[in-house]
């Protein structure tokens, strides 16, 4: 028998003190018109716990012994994770065309031969193996050292990119080349091969804990794609900085089709390539002041 009879209505007070503790542990914007979203996608989580308000919930978020076991819930019920291997094939054209030889020839200048890329929101892990099949097909890198480090914030995705098994939806978008070469068939879905796992990290990360950020270390790139849509205008800023800071100078940062930095960040340089249009770090003494 279901806990609940009828839907528990969600007050204005407990939508404010729900929704800016939300944004205050991630980020996540609910204008004051969402009210019914944020009601509708918690309401499971009140059934779950029985408890039989909002407010209370709330104090079951501040305060019980398991808030933290259960904000990641909150995380999982909140945030949409769509995604699909090869997407927005333009701007990988950019990547593997483009992009990669610049970095490429300007290392080997200094005879560097490592390269990290962070995939900052890689869901399910679609963006960051894509990553990693695009460049095991480049011979200019053959014997570097390349790590490609995936983050979410939502623990449920992370599971399935750690598993590396995905449905037809998975593959909109992939050549069947790349299916017969990078997966295996498992009852009636594909695993990612090892060859290609070896090159990924797969971990959780809050983009708002500039403390564990910090600790990534410097990327040559960045992809965070229709990761922003999520926050107002002050998170996104928190966030473009703190990957201005993990950016190494001449280092780039890809998002999604539909975002740009207008109003957000002056920090970075629009380059024009022949497919899209990307930003990147200016080089050192060209920028902003190094921060740190």
């Amino acid at each position: 028998m279901p806990f609940f009879t009828t839907p528990i209505s969600m007050g204005s007070e407990e939508f404010r003190l729900l929704r800016d503790f939300i944004y205050r542990h991630c980020g996540l914007h609910f204008s004051e018109d969402s009210k019914y979203l944020l009601e509708r996608r918690l309401s499971k989580r009140l059934q779950a716990l029985q408890i039989k308000n909002y407010k209370d919930y709330y104090y079951h978020l501040r305060y019980n012994k398991n808030k933290d076991e259960e904000l990641t819930e909150v995380v999982n019920e909140l945030t949409t994770n769509e995604t699909y291997f090869f997407r927005e094939d333009f701007q990988l054209k950019t990547l593997t065309r483009e992009i990669l030889p610049e970095i490429v020839a300007r290392k080997e200048k200094t005879g560097e031969r490592k390269l990290r890329i962070w995939s900052a929101g890689c869901s399910s892990g679609e963006e960051p193996y894509t990553l990693a099949m695009l460049l095991l097909d480049m011979p200019l890198l053959n014997d570097w050292q390349i790590d490609i480090i995936g983050t979410d914030i939502s623990q449920r995705v992370l599971q399935v990119a750690r598993k590396g098994i995905y449905g037809s939806s998975s593959f909109r978008s992939t050549d069947d080349a790349y299916v017969r070469r990078f997966f295996t068939e498992v009852d009636g879905k594909h695993r990612i091969t090892d060859r290609v796992r070896e090159r990924v990290t797969i971990s959780y990360l809050n983009l708002f804990d500039s403390s564990k950020v910090a600790l990534l270390g410097k990327m040559d790139i960045v992809f965070c794609r229709n990761v922003i849509i999520y926050f107002d205008l002050a998170a996104k800023k928190r966030v473009i900085d703190s990957f201005y800071k993990r950016l190494a100078p001449e280092g780039f940062l890809l998002l999604g089709h539909s975002e740009s930095l207008m109003n957000i960040s002056n920090d970075f340089v629009l380059r024009h390539f022949t497919h899209d249009m990307v930003y990147q770090r200016p080089p050192l003494g060209s920028g902003p002041e190094v921060r740190l």
